[in-house]
């Protein structure tokens, strides 16, 4: 991965990329966040939403003090039919 890139798309769990804060949807989805520095990912391990001067998390409302510089669609969780 070249640091000179100024198209960094990362990705760390199944085939989600990260995408560049500032492409971040607007303020009524859950979105997984994080922030990359170097080749290192450190997310936030619980839904959160974008408010206007902030991030929140999504089931508490409660405000989340971290400057993310990423983030992706937070993924659902997949439900197995019963055979």
């Amino acid at each position: 991965m070249s640091a000179r890139s100024n198209e960094l798309r990362l990705t760390s769990i199944g085939d989600l990329t990260w995408e560049r804060l500032e492409t971040a949807p607007p303020f009524d989805r859950d979105l997984e966040i994080a922030v990359i520095e170097g080749n290192t990912i450190h997310r936030v391990v619980f839904p959160c939403r974008r408010i206007f001067g902030g991030w929140i998390k999504a089931k508490s409302g409660e405000h989340v003090t971290v400057q993310p510089t990423h983030w992706r669609i937070w993924p659902s969780s997949t439900v197995q039919p019963t055979q």
